[in-house]
């Protein structure tokens, strides 16, 4: 287990799931961490909660789609801290249902929250880290990231956006010592499925087909595993690291796979809500 005493930290979405599970993590470690989330209350439970651990961390309500917000926390932060070392982009929302019932909104929201909640953040750490010639950044894609997932393609659309940012940036920031990586999830035990929202599908019934997924504990370490050895992409759980390699060896089959092993079942819980 690596020492992160003395080092910074800011997780985005750090109210509950994977975020809290890192801050725990990275606490425990010795790491000073800033949670940051939009659900206030829960933030408020959360910091406090961690706080009577005696771990040292502090929280944030944070919109990540409010650029201005985010470099204003991101550089209160090193400010108080006099750097930032790690800069978790982990916030997200999914809509689920077929993209031709799904609305302009439905399209906007997802990709706001997902995609440009991970450009305000590096756009607020990065150049930060370029002028102290080090960091980490660190950003929460998916299994939907690295495949043609179906039935949620807008947030398809923002994990891969996110995969393909993430890539190119690691290929710039090596150069000024500053780290990238991408963290790709198969399905994880956090709210993001309990508050998932469906356009046109029976809810309870199309969970029903979602596996059971990794406790966010497990998920956490081993994020911090591929952390620590600085690499590009982190898969999560034998389903992401499974659909990843059919991926690159045959894509046709992975789009048979969605298509006829989750889209025509799905299809057949459509409400006309």
């Amino acid at each position: 287990m690596e020492d992160y005493k003395g080092r910074t930290a800011i997780i985005t979405g750090g109210a509950s799931g994977i975020g809290r599970a890192l801050t725990e993590e990275l606490a425990q470690r010795g790491a000073q961490v800033t949670l940051a989330d939009i659900d206030a209350a829960l933030l408020e439970k959360t910091v406090a909660s961690l706080a009577a651990g005696g771990y040292d961390v502090k929280g944030a309500t944070l919109d990540v789609t409010d650029f201005q917000a985010v470099k204003k926390l991101v550089e209160e932060s090193a400010s108080d801290y006099g750097r930032l070392d790690y800069m978790f982009n982990n916030a997200g929302v999914v809509i689920g249902g077929e993209a031709h019932d799904f609305s302009y909104e439905d399209w906007h929201r997802v990709i706001d929250v997902n995609l440009y909640g991970v450009v305000h953040g590096v756009g607020a750490a990065y150049p930060l880290m370029v002028k102290q010639g080090s960091g980490h950044i660190v950003n929460t894609s998916s299994l939907a990231g690295l495949t043609p997932a179906t039935g949620e393609i807008s947030y398809t659309t923002s994990k891969y956006g996110i995969v393909g940012l993430s890539n190119a940036l690691r290929s710039e920031g090596a150069y000024y010592g500053v780290k990238v990586s991408v963290v790709c999830p198969g399905f994880i035990r956090t709210p993001i499925y309990q508050n998932i929202e469906f356009v046109k599908l029976d809810r309870d019934k199309v969970m029903k087909m979602a596996p059971k997924g990794m406790p966010p504990e497990i998920c956490a370490r081993v994020i911090l595993r591929g952390v620590e050895r600085n690499k590009a992409i982190i898969t999560v759980t034998a389903m992401a690291k499974a659909f990843w390699i059919m991926q690159r060896l045959s894509p046709a089959l992975v789009r048979a796979l969605y298509s006829q092993g989750l889209m025509k079942p799905m299809r057949k819980l459509k409400t006309t809500d």
